[in-house]
């Protein structure tokens, strides 16, 4: 039984879908996929048996039909079976297609042939059982981010940070390591990627090497901020966090203590009526929001020191 996992299965209205992820994230799923069905998408959802009783999906089914309630679409059929692991392992792959993301990103599953004469940046990936195959709302979101931070236009928009080829930055809560690999071939000189889970933190190592990048450039360590501020031998340029509101909230201070005056941020992971709380916290610790970028009910803050 300890390798025998739950698969939640829930048929939902479109309109419903980000907020069945952010539900599945917030039970503990290691990993998450969905699919179009006619007018509706199925999202499948994978956690440890040991993670969840029946008692426990039952509350998580009550509070998506309350979701459903509240945003006046149609009640979901929600689902759940057991799987074994090596079943959990690949069957949620068959649904993750490449995908490009923003202006220059294509996001390519490691069980796909890299195209052909492709003028996007390619990061290829297998996220295992991390967050972050660049599906969620969150994950573009920071991608297109980056994106601005390191064109050359607007010049506003990145007239206070050094240039892409020297920037070294904290990617808070890496997940798979898409973000940080994103950073990399957008030009930035080094990252430092920390994450709670081990298990993040595999992927995001096994992902540095599937794309070619050496561990030099890609520091990858078990923790939270107080790890970075141990690896850094001065203060980074950039943060990318893509985690949860609260815990950007409880990680400002140390995030501010490892930035310099000229240090910008990414910060997502936000549900839109969260933002506020998290953009006061943020200027309570001498930031400033310069924009913040929506899509559907998540959005992201791009900020910089005051």
């Amino acid at each position: 039984m300890a390798n025998t996992w739950w698969e939640l299965q829930i048929l939902c209205e479109p309109e419903l879908e980000d907020s069945v992820f952010w539900r599945l994230g917030n039970f503990g799923c290691r990993g998450t996929a969905s699919e179009k069905k006619g007018n509706h998408s199925l999202v499948r959802g994978y956690l440890p048996i040991f993670q969840a009783q029946l008692l426990d999906l039952a509350a998580l089914s009550l509070w998506l039909r309350q979701d459903a309630l509240c945003m006046e679409v149609a009640e979901p059929s929600i689902n759940w079976q057991f799987i074994d692991e090596q079943d959990w392992a690949s069957s949620w792959k068959q649904y993750w297609l490449p995908q490009e993301i923003g202006d220059r990103f294509l996001i390519n599953p490691a069980w796909y042939p890299v195209p052909a004469n492709c003028d996007r940046l390619i990061i290829r990936l297998d996220p295992g059982m991390a967050f972050g195959t660049g599906n969620h709302a969150t994950t573009q979101l920071c991608l297109e981010s980056l994106e601005m931070r390191f064109s050359e236009l607007p010049a506003a928009f990145v007239a206070e940070t050094e240039q892409a080829e020297n920037t070294v930055i904290a990617d808070i809560g890496c997940g798979s390591g898409i973000l940080s690999i994103g950073a990399l071939l957008l030009g930035a000189k080094q990252v430092y990627a920390v994450d709670t889970d081990p298990l993040a933190v595999q992927s995001t190592q096994e992902n540095l090497l599937m794309n070619g990048i050496d561990a030099e450039r890609l520091v990858v360590a078990q923790g939270s901020v107080d790890v970075v501020e141990k690896l850094i031998t001065a203060p980074v340029d950039g943060i990318v966090c893509n985690i949860l509101a609260e815990v950007i909230i409880e990680l400002v201070p140390q995030m501010s203590a490892i930035a310099k005056p000229s240090t910008w941020g990414i910060f997502s992971g936000i549900l839109v009526e969260q933002s506020k709380a998290v953009a006061d916290t943020l200027e309570k610790h001498g930031w400033v929001v310069a924009t913040l970028w929506k899509r559907k009910e998540w959005c992201c803050l791009n900020v910089r020191r005051s």
